[in-house]
């Protein structure tokens, strides 16, 4: 098929016809959807063309534009909007080629967090034709004075990977920009791009300004373009040669065949859920590389300088492998990647696809992925992923209800840029398809929080952001307001982060990298020099280097955990903790330790989907399904049947048995860490009013297990799992619990209520905590409907209680509870026993003392098998 002229004008047709392309059906449908003046979603696979689609309307648009006249002003044309910054940097790279190529008359720039000050400045007095960012970077432009000018001509806004962004507080941000967008840029078109959606109708309303629609009609929506599928994946999951763990998630047992993969493919990505897991995944694979292949680390913990020489050498196809978090799981086009090693359970369909998508990245030729599960529940879990994948089935949450404390960070924002009244804001704020269902008081409420703090907060003038003048109108109270605005907008709230800085430490090993001459250059760089002291934290004197090269960042709470003379890694070396002096950890390189710790992250952890539940049931309940299974994980559950049973897959399976001098209960809801996690708090405190005697519990992805003294067999469990648990008790629980305060936490630093960035410093998470656990408690006297508690209780509902998704789980189960009263542990239940008591430590000696008690747990399930007591 050849483009019609009016479609593909010259130079495009040209430029296609030189690499021996033909434009695909998608990408000219794209282009009339912009000449009919729509917005449009459009749906591809990886490898169609996608990003190239959404942006080829914007370059023929401004390749027949008039030459601009000398002084006249540059004008903004498009905006493109990636939920990561080296998306961007990465699209912008692809984008520049072929504008060169074809001689087009066209800037190109990206604005992120890494991009210099001084360009930040220009761009908004002198902005690109193109300008690729991020979401926090379009709230930062909108807040500013130069708003109204530098959006007026906006013509379309780009938005990848769109439902990776909506499901997040980071889309109702970016759903409230979007609707100041056409309020300041009337002809705005909007198009969405994404691989995956489970439900195309809600980006498509998300896309366009809703309103409420009349009687039987349907609400707005974009228009839709679909592309035709590309090749089957080529999917394996690993058979290991060893024996696979019961518990963990160190994969330790396959990173010889992980390192085989690496050295039959050109270039490998090598996934990982858990920065945790990318430090400890890259510095077991440098011990078993004997043959100092090329592999680099990359997340989002890192220098940015770091990451980008890792793309950079990935681009120039120097590295044989990048051992990678979800960092790269969006968009990266890497043509020479042809395989993608998944370490642990993907947690997802759509997500799995999205990162078989990294390899080959081309329509016609099928992406190679191999999935390395790290214990025994998730060869299920990746049985489930594999099978759903080529099902086609997708999993992406659904959309979300907009969060108050994102629209009071808004309201901030709105009046940071430019004084605004409060029935225009209302009418823009409900256009946006998150706010759609916003009612006016609960709008007057934030207004009324941003500008007072509310009610209980009313006297102290630090809670009065904004004020409303003699016209009506809302404008911020002080300057200082904005600057405090600009260096803490966004959404995104980690546990305070502190600088890992390298630097001649007192007592330190001699400076050397922790895998000697087989680490990449950039690794290498020496300390500084000079040895100027400074005063830790504790008061101990630490002789650094000033202007040591920072790594990257460390959570706070982690760094408290060290002393002097501790090694961990980071940054793919073994470091020597120095000391911590105002914000740097300081640290040395050192010799290769016996245990060094690794870095945990409270984000970035990934719930298991309900789809992926529900066909992990199914595998279970299904001998049949079990010829698809590695023959360890076969056999295990043919054990299970023998010693227990499997249940049905809309079951419930709660085992009771006693061990040693403790009495246990384990429950397979298979429903995800969170929603056991709170099922586990409620449980307990139903156990201990049954006097029962619970003790603590463990929860996993998969199953729950409560230990006790008292013996559970003959306990009640319809009453235990009753959906009921879900009223007083959850409501007393909260009560007392620290999560609310946790919650109320970061939607006080979201909302703007408490900076943690000021004017030429940074307070601590201490700081922080003390701030908003003292406002916490005065609201829960004085103000309880104040709408910050709103919020918190909203997201722990939604968030780390997971509450809906426990809620169908106990309606799911009702009168389907299997209660198997058993003599001695059964072999499901290994895993579980295997976490009571279990830290984090990732050592060699660990590993060995985990297998040698699964041995022995094992051993004593089989005496079991043919042998459990009745139901």
């Amino acid at each position: 098929m050849s483009a019609p002229p009016a479609l593909l004008p010259e130079p495009f047709a040209a430029w296609f016809a030189g690499r021996g392309w033909t434009p695909r059906r998608h990408q000219l449908d794209l282009i009339e959807a912009a000449r009919a003046q729509r917005s449009v979603l459009l749906i591809a696979p990886t490898g169609a063309g996608k990003t190239l689609a959404g942006f080829l309307p914007s370059l023929i648009e401004l390749a027949g534009r008039r030459a601009r006249q000398a002084g006249e002003p540059t004008r903004l044309h498009t905006l493109y909007i990636s939920p990561l910054k080296a998306l961007a940097v990465d699209v912008a790279r692809n984008l520049q080629g072929p504008a060169a190529e074809m001689g087009l008359p066209v800037r190109i720039e990206t604005r992120t967090g890494d991009t210099p000050q001084a360009k930040r400045q220009r761009q908004k007095l002198d902005p690109p034709d193109i300008l690729l960012t991020t979401p926090e970077q379009l709230a930062l432009l909108l807040a500013s004075r130069e708003a109204e000018t530098l959006f007026g001509t906006l013509e379309r806004i780009v938005l990848d990977e769109l439902h990776s962004i909506v499901t997040a507080k980071r889309g109702d941000l970016l759903a409230l920009g979007l609707a100041r967008l056409r309020a300041l840029a009337p002809r705005l078109q909007a198009v969405g791009l994404s691989a995956t959606v489970r439900d195309p109708d809600e980006l498509r309303r998300w896309l366009v300004a809703q309103t409420r629609p009349a009687p039987g009609h349907e609400p707005p929506m974009a228009g839709l373009v679909v592309a035709e599928g590309g090749a089957r994946p080529d999917l394996a999951i690993l058979d290991t040669e060893k024996r696979l763990p019961w518990a963990g998630h160190t994969a330790r047992h396959a990173m010889a065949e992980i390192y085989g993969l690496i050295r039959a493919h050109k270039t490998t990505l090598v996934f990982v859920n858990t920065r945790m897991q990318a430090e400890f995944v890259f510095q077991e694979l440098w011990r078993v590389n004997e043959e100092s292949l090329p592999i680099a680390l990359h997340h989002g913990s890192l220098d940015v300088a770091q990451r980008r020489k890792v793309e950079e050498a990935m681009v120039a196809g120097r590295l044989k492998a990048v051992v990678c978090t979800s960092t790269l799981d969006l968009g990266i086009d890497w043509g020479d990647v042809d395989l993608v090693v998944n370490v642990g359970a993907p947690k997802g369909a759509s997500r799995l696809m999205q990162r078989i998508g990294r390899a080959n990245h081309r329509l016609d030729e099928p992406s190679q992925a191999v999935l390395v599960p790290t214990n025994r529940f998730e060869v299920l879990e990746c049985r489930a992923a594999v099978d759903a994948a080529y099902a086609g089935a997708q999993d992406t949450p659904i959309a979300r209800t907009g969060a108050l404390d994102v629209l009071a960070q808004h309201v901030l924002g709105v009046a940071c840029g430019a004084p605004f009244l409060a029935d225009e804001l209302h009418a823009e704020v409900i256009s946006a398809e998150p706010y759609a269902g916003l009612d006016r008081r609960s709008f007057d409420d934030v207004l009324a929080f941003a500008a007072t703090g509310g009610y209980a907060l009313k006297t102290y003038d630090r809670f009065a952001k904004i004020r409303q003048g003699k016209d009506g109108r809302w404008r911020i109270a002080n300057p200082a307001v904005a600057q405090a605005y600009r260096l803490n907008v966004g959404t995104i709230v980690e546990d305070a982060l502190l600088k890992v800085r390298l630097a001649r430490g007192r007592g330190a090993a001699p400076a050397r990298p922790a895998v000697a001459a087989k680490v990449q250059p950039w690794f290498m760089d020496p300390a500084a020099s000079g040895p100027p002291k400074r005063q830790s934290r504790d008061g101990t004197a630490v002789r650094t280097g000033f202007g040591g090269r920072v790594l990257g960042e460390i959570e706070e709470y982690f760094a408290e955990t060290m002393t002097i003379g501790d090694t961990f890694l980071f940054a793919g070396e073994v470091l020597r903790f120095e000391g911590i002096a105002e914000e740097d950890v300081l640290v040395s390189r050192a010799a290769a330790a016996a245990d060094p710790k690794i870095p945990s992250y409270q984000g970035g952890k990934f719930p298991l989907s309900t789809h992926l539940a529900a066909r992990v049931r199914a595998i279970l309940a299904d001998p049949r399904a079990w010829r698809a299974l590695p023959d360890q994980v076969a056999d295990w559950l043919a054990l299970q049947r023998d010693a227990s049973i499997l249940p049905p897959a809309g079951d419930l399976l709660v085992e009771t048995f006693p061990r040693g001098s403790r009495h246990f209960l384990v429950a397979y809801p298979f429903e995800g860490r969170l929603a056991h996690q709170t099922l586990g708090m409620l449980l307990t405190r139903r156990l201990e009013r049954a006097r029962l005697k619970p003790l603590g519990f463990v929860a996993s992805d998969y199953a729950l297990a409560v230990w006790s003294l008292s013996d559970m067999r003959h306990a009640d469990m319809p009453g235990l799992f009753d959906e009921d648990m879900l009223g007083d008790d959850l409501e007393e629980w909260l009560a007392e619990s620290a999560l609310m305060k946790r919650m109320f936490r970061t939607c006080a630093m979201i909302s703007g209520l408490i900076e943690r960035r000021m004017p030429g410093k940074e307070k601590t998470g201490r700081q922080i905590t003390l701030s908003t656990d003292l406002v916490y408690d005065v609201l829960r006297r004085h103000e309880p409907d104040h709408v910050l508690l709103r919020a918190a209780r909203a997201d722990a509902a939604t968030g780390l209680l997971d509450i809906g998704r426990l809620a169908q789980m106990l309606s799911r189960v009702r009168g389907r509870i299997i209660h198997k009263r058993l003599d001695r542990i059964s072999p499901l239940a290994v895993p579980s026993m295997l976490e009571i008591g279990r830290e984090p430590v990732y050592g060699e000696a660990t590993d060995a003392a985990l297998a040698e008690a699964a041995d022995d747990l094992i051993a004593e399930a089989r005496l079991g098998a043919g042998a459990g007591a009745g139901d």
